[in-house]
């Protein structure tokens, strides 16, 4: 008995740990120009994740978001000049925010990675 009650408290808190993302978020990352700064706007619905990333290209909407206990992912397809490019976000929730790694697709540059911190929980 005392064993189930453990599973549930752990699972209970698996969920509310995971809900934690909903909400804006900012980050600063080393570019080509130097530091950028950006806002990720999250919203969590069970395992499924929304929002927008803004950024020196504008906001951009977010696609194929997920949420698997302190994992995120999502996509972002911005346009320029008639070019598409997509990134692959993919991020740890931690104690400090939401570490995050972004790989370009169909770029030989290596994934960036930040911390985004939580400045509200619109």
């Amino acid at each position: 008995m005392k064993f189930r009650l453990i599973l549930l408290s752990c699972a209970l808190a698996l969920a509310a740990f995971a809900a934690d993302v909903t909400g804006k978020w900012t980050y600063e990352m080393q570019g080509r120009n130097g530091a950028m700064t950006g806002t990720i706007n999250l919203k969590a619905d069970g395992s499924t994740l929304t929002g927008t990333v803004s950024g020196r290209g504008g906001e951009t909407e977010i696609s194929n978001g997920k949420i698997d206990g302190d994992t995120v992912s999502f996509t972002v397809v911005r346009e320029f000049n008639g070019n598409k490019m997509t990134q692959k976000y993919t991020g740890t929730v931690t104690g400090e925010g939401i570490k995050f790694k972004v790989e370009s697709e169909g770029s030989d540059r290596p994934a960036r990675e930040f911390v985004a911190k939580k400045v509200s929980a619109t």
